[in-house]
Order: structure tokens, then C-alpha cells, then sequence
């Protein structure tokens, strides 16, 4: 992708609204196209929306530049302050967002899963997720027996569970839990 794809923020979305730009960030397993459900790489012939998360990565990194609605630029600061309005735990969430995505992994929400983030090596449809990640401050308490259940519901659906801690500093760290059996 060496240009910018454009996406209009709409209220309480962004959108992409080129259908060659939704296929082709779909095929990066970006987004949800508009009104369907579960299409495959390839069959895409909508317009794309863009989770606030997805959104400030892909502006972050010049993939997509946003505008509003009436056509005027959206700075990357204002893209988050909007992002911040609408996802809870952005701060804490958007650092282990990105580090996994830089790594070169796929990273879908993980809500099915008990989790912030499922996490695939090629994406949905190709492989299965193999993490279920939780991101959570580098000094918050847990308790263990959340962390066996969270451990526990990871291993039914056949996920390792991983632990995101994020620094305030925004770097993140991941901790992989595997179940032993003595």
C-alpha cells in the first residue's frame, strides 16, 4: 500500500469509502465491510468500516489520511482524541495493538474469546487465532484465580492466553501463559 487511501469520519465512524481501498485493506484484514457478514478476502464490494483502533494505526502509520465529512483534514492528534471518545481503554489497549501489528500479526477483537484481542499469523478464514491477548497497565494488581479463569477460557477455545503489560510510557510487554500438566 504506498499511498494514502482516503476515510471520512462520519459521526461515529470511518469509513472507507473507495471500494478498491476496502478490498484492498480488507485483504489486510482491516475492518468490516458495510452490511455483511463474514466475507473472504477477494469478495469485498463495499464500503469499509475501520474500528477507532485500526483507524489511528493506519492514519499513523500514512495509510489512510482521514477527512471529515465536509471534506477537511482530521489531524492525527484530533483521530485519537475521537478514538480516545470511543473506546474505553484506548491508552492501554492501542500500545498492544500496534506492537502486535508491527510484528506482523493480525490482530481482530477478542471479545468472542474473553479477551481485548485475538491474534492470527496470516488472518481469519486462513488460520486460526493462536493468542487471546488481555492488555492491562505494567502495575495493576490481578488476581491469580482471574488470571487461571482468563488462562482456563483461553485453553477450551484452544488459544494461548497472553498477557499485554503496557508501561506508561506506551511499551508494551507480553507474558505467554501455557498450561502444564505434571
Amino acid at each position: 500500500m504506498s499511498r494514502a487511501r482516503k476515510a471520512l469520519l462520519v459521526s461515529d465512524s470511518i469509513i472507507v469509502p473507495d471500494l478498491e481501498d476496502a478490498r484492498e485493506l480488507f485483504n489486510e484484514f482491516y475492518g468490516k465491510p458495510l452490511g455483511r457478514e463474514k466475507p473472504k478476502p477477494g469478495e469485498v464490494n463495499e464500503p469499509l468500516i475501520l474500528d477507532p483502533i485500526e483507524a489511528v494505526y493506519l492514519a499513523e502509520k500514512g495509510v489512510i489520511s482521514v477527512v471529515s465529512y465536509s471534506g477537511e483534514p482530521v489531524s492525527l492528534e484530533e483521530l485519537r482524541s475521537w478514538a480516545r471518545r470511543r473506546v474505553a481503554r484506548f491508552d492501554l489497549l492501542y500500545p498492544a495493538y500496534k506492537a502486535l501489528r508491527d510484528l506482523g500479526l493480525v490482530v481482530r477483537p477478542g471479545l468472542k474469546f474473553g479477551g481485548d484481542f485475538t491474534v492470527y499469523r496470516r488472518g481469519p478464514g486462513i488460520d486460526h487465532s493462536l493468542f487471546v491477548v488481555h492488555a492491562l497497565p505494567w502495575d495493576e494488581k490481578r488476581d491469580p484465580v482471574e488470571l487461571v479463569k482468563a488462562g482456563r477460557l483461553s485453553h477450551s477455545v484452544r488459544k494461548t492466553f497472553v498477557l499485554a503489560s503496557i508501561e506508561p510510557s506506551g511499551e508494551t510487554s507480553f507474558l505467554m501463559f501455557k498450561w502444564y500438566r505434571p
